[in-house]
């Protein structure tokens, strides 16, 4: 069989490159061609869920359309469902048919299908884990997967410490030799506070190196997150800027129209800051703050993500630099709209959070003294993720104050989603005899500016773990740092009553647009 690099395994489709401009995704020894997988083998835990059947399983196929799965990959699902060989098989396609992002493509399904394999168990179900064991070893023999296989726990993280000490009690988490390798991936959350964060790490890290645990957070996979790093260290007019000089402030959103939905088991209790601003507001912070790494490996990433996170500071006054509340019922769209505590499955009583906000301090010479404002939250005015970073107002204007238009300060917006792309506002001349000066934009989109379809996070990130490089992947280290930052917020409001109720639609309670008015600044309206 010829080399992995040189394969072109499934499909008809010639192999999109899968690269950025700061990650070198390629074979060192030929740079025509993307990295593809090994030969190996993927395992979900929760093959039935939500996630598997809109994300993961698309995201495969998606991947094995483009040319960069092996011949000899396989997928296994795990779950408690009474399915023969053909009942899997048509669950993968209806869920492929319905979410893949490249077109169907009757060779690529066929290739695929010939490594699909189904293990009925439960997720305590000690015969599940052996009959597990047996399939593993049989894809070894048949299938050409060479011992490689992850394990996908798209599932609960209170079953983490129950799927690994099965894993290791039928020995699925060990290598015959140094060629092979086992790797075990898992979803966010990474516990709910700092003890529980702590606590999982020891349960999988008894079963998993650290090397071979890839923890998902889907938002690092975006296209326009990896743009950050491009755009900051790619070009020179950016990072001369980049700074406590030129920056008032940061702001970093992630917005939803939607309420919770069919959450509430999920939700209640985890509430908006657990749920974003742990993970995914705060890697964004560190990806804006850091310093630029020797070499854009895994391991320099996290030490330049880590040394931001270590330095974050939360002010003294927790009342009046944090803010949250929850979502009333009213009128939304053109739709009556139910509030968070008319939910279904929520407690009248439940105090969790469904909008929260944060100022933030980076205590380095780059960022002292500017403050980072951090906010997410449900039934907003409009979807929208988007690093906003303010520059100050210019120290001298040489014109008559009767002759300029009204301005604003500029600023450089990365929008992450829903129009990935990014922003530069800045002052104009208007058009006329007389010099008055307007704001203007101009406006980068990845859909206007490249041929290209971006790939989801998910193909991204399953390639990384099957590939074994890991530049997208929190570390543990990073995970507890954010925990320390957040835990202390966490307390505080737990001891302050209810959250605050806001409109739906609105722009969240009034709390958070005072939290900025005390400095003098306002939120920015996407």
């Amino acid at each position: 069989m010829s080399s992995p690099r040189r394969a072109r395994p499934f499909g008809t489709c010639k192999a999109d490159p899968v690269d950025s401009p700061l990650f070198d995704l390629r074979d060192p020894d030929d740079r025509r061609l993307p990295r593809i997988a090994p030969p190996c083998g993927l395992v979900i835990f929760g093959i039935t869920g939500d996630l598997a059947r809109t994300k993961l399983l698309p995201a495969i196929y998606d991947l094995a359309n483009r040319g960069l799965l092996n011949p000899a990959f396989a997928l296994t699902g795990f779950a408690r469902r009474d399915w023969s060989g053909g009942d899997f098989e048509d669950f993968v396609r209806a869920s492929i048919e319905r979410h893949a992002r490249t077109g169907f493509n009757e060779r690529t399904w066929r290739q695929l299908a010939d490594g699909l394999r189904f293990v009925p168990g439960s997720f305590d179900d000690q015969d599940g884990y052996r009959k597990l064991a047996e399939t593993v070893a049989d894809l070894d023999r048949t299938r050409g997967t060479g011992g490689n296989h992850a394990f996908y726990l798209s599932i609960p993280p209170a079953w983490f410490p129950v799927v690994c000490q099965h894993l290791a009690d039928t020995g699925l988490n060990s290598v015959r030799s140094d060629h092979e390798w086992r790797r075990i991936i898992i979803e966010k959350p990474f516990g709910h506070d700092l003890a529980s964060a702590q606590d999982l790490s020891e349960a999988v890290s008894r079963v998993f190196d650290e090397r071979d645990v890839f923890r998902i957070d889907h938002y690092l996979g975006k296209e326009t997150v990896q743009n950050i790093l491009a755009m900051r260290f790619a070009n020179t007019m950016f990072e001369p800027l980049w700074n406590a000089n030129y920056v008032d402030h940061v702001q970093i959103s992630m917005s939803e129209e939607i309420g919770i939905g069919t959450r509430a088991g999920y939700y209640d209790g985890i509430g908006a800051a657990r749920d974003v601003i742990q993970n995914h507001l705060l890697q964004l912070l560190a990806l804006t703050a850091m310093e630029e790494p020797v070499r854009f490996t895994p391991e320099a990433l996290r030490v330049e993500k880590e040394k931001v996170l270590s330095a974050v500071r939360l002010p003294g006054d927790l009342d009046a630099s944090t803010a949250r509340g929850q979502y009333a019922a009213g009128w939304q769209g053109g739709a009556k709209v139910r509030g968070f505590l008319e939910e279904d499955s929520i407690p009248a009583e439940s105090h969790t959070e469904t909008f929260a906000a944060l100022k933030l301090f980076v205590d380095t010479r780059r960022w002292a003294g500017v403050p980072f404002y951090l906010r997410t939250g449900k039934r907003l005015g409009k979807r929208v993720t988007e690093i906003a970073v303010v520059f100050r107002r210019a120290a001298h204007v040489p014109f008559e104050n009767s002759e300029m238009g009204e301005t604003g300060q500029n600023v450089l917006v990365v929008r992450v989603q829903p129009d990935e792309g990014m922003t530069i506002r800045f002052g104009a001349k208007v058009p006329g005899t007389e010099m008055q000066v307007r704001d203007v934009t101009m406006d980068f989109g990845y859909g206007h500016a490249f041929t290209e379809d971006s790939p989801e996070a998910y193909e991204r990130l399953i390639l990384d773990a099957l590939v074994g490089s890991a530049p997208l992947f929190p570390h543990q280290r990073e995970v507890e740092l954010s925990w320390r930052i957040l835990d202390p917020v966490l307390a505080h409001w737990a001891a302050s009553g209810a959250p605050e109720q806001y409109r739906p639609g609105s722009w969240g309670p009034a709390s958070a647009h005072e939290m900025l008015a005390l400095d003098g600044r306002s939120w920015r309206i996407p």
